[in-house]
């Protein structure tokens, strides 16, 4: 039986991976905490011990990690296990580093006889749950098509973007235009809020209107109830921020827009609410109307 393996089962993670157990993927998965991996055992995927098993099991091995820092733990890079962990495997990493650090790593996998793949998705957990992540593709033409299949029942659409580091690129312009429309959104709520009017009446202006879109259908009703709980996490967000302003930064591109969504997020975590969904943006929108009254109210 060939494997497929799948490490890192966060927010994301962890309803990705059941998808893929759910549609009779062979599947060994390893997490750091431990805990995590029970719903994948129920689901029929087995557990490995340890990152080192995954591969050992697996040709493909699928990472879905926070960071930089956490990919080469996980792939031992920089010890004497990387080669022997990727020689022979395909790399398909889902998570959002550096452009520069992904053709690092293209770099050292393919001198140590292995195959990457960069496969970052559009979507949050929601989306992630119901197999209908957008996938954007980077590599080789032939590990490309090989990754694809695996990827199905994860995702609506994969896109092929070219080389390495094209689809972290394009995800980056995706998240931009994320970023940007959800704080414009929960603005908006804020300035109905603070001048006395009804958000639910918002909400349906909203959706009947030609602004409606999946990201408000969703974000909208989160604000309405101020239901933070996490689909993706303002750390996250705030991460991706600053990927994004980074790359922007060395290409001499101006990103006003994007600087001040940084800002916030950065108030937003500074705050407490990093564990939160990207819509506690609110907290920091609030933190600096403070006190303002609405109007009609006592001393108005």
């Amino acid at each position: 039986m060939v494997y497929v393996g799948f490490v890192g089962l966060g927010v994301m993670g962890q309803p990705m991976a059941l998808n893929l157990a759910r549609a009779g993927t062979p599947l060994v998965v390893w997490n750091r905490t431990r805990a995590r991996c029970d719903p994948l055992r129920s689901a029929g995927a087995e557990v490995a011990s340890n990152p080192g098993e995954v591969f050992d099991r697996a040709d493909s091995v699928i990472l879905m990690l926070a960071d930089e820092s956490a990919v080469d733990t996980v792939l031992g890079r920089g010890t004497p296990d990387f080669a022997a962990r990727v020689a022979g495997h395909t790399v398909v990493h889902m998570g959002t580093v550096s452009p520069e650090y992904s053709v690092g790593l293209r770099d050292d996998i393919w001198s140590a006889g292995g195959r990457y793949v960069e496969a970052p998705v559009s979507g949050s957990r929601v989306p992630a749950a119901q197999g209908q992540l957008v996938a954007m593709l980077a590599g080789d033409a032939e590990s490309v098509k090989a990754v694809r299949p695996l990827l199905a029942p994860l995702c609506r659409e994969e896109f092929d973007c070219g080389p390495v580091p094209c689809a972290l690129l394009m995800k980056f312009s995706v998240n931009l235009f994320l970023i940007t429309l959800v704080t414009g959104l929960t603005e908006a709520f804020h300035f109905a809020d603070r001048h006395g009017l009804d958000q639910r009446l918002l909400q349906n202006v909203l959706d009947a209107g030609p602004m409606a879109s999946a990201v408000s259908r969703v974000k909208a009703p989160k604000l309405l109830a101020r239901d933070f709980t996490v689909q993706a996490a303002t750390t996250d967000v705030l991460k991706n921020n600053r990927l994004i302003a980074e790359a922007a930064r060395k290409a001499g591109l101006a990103s006003p827009l994007l600087d001040i969504c940084h800002a916030l997020f950065d108030e937003t975590v500074a705050q407490g609410h990093g564990g939160e969904d990207m819509v506690a943006v609110l907290h920091a929108l609030e933190a600096r109307t403070g006190s303002a009254r609405r109007p009609g109210s006592p001393g108005d």
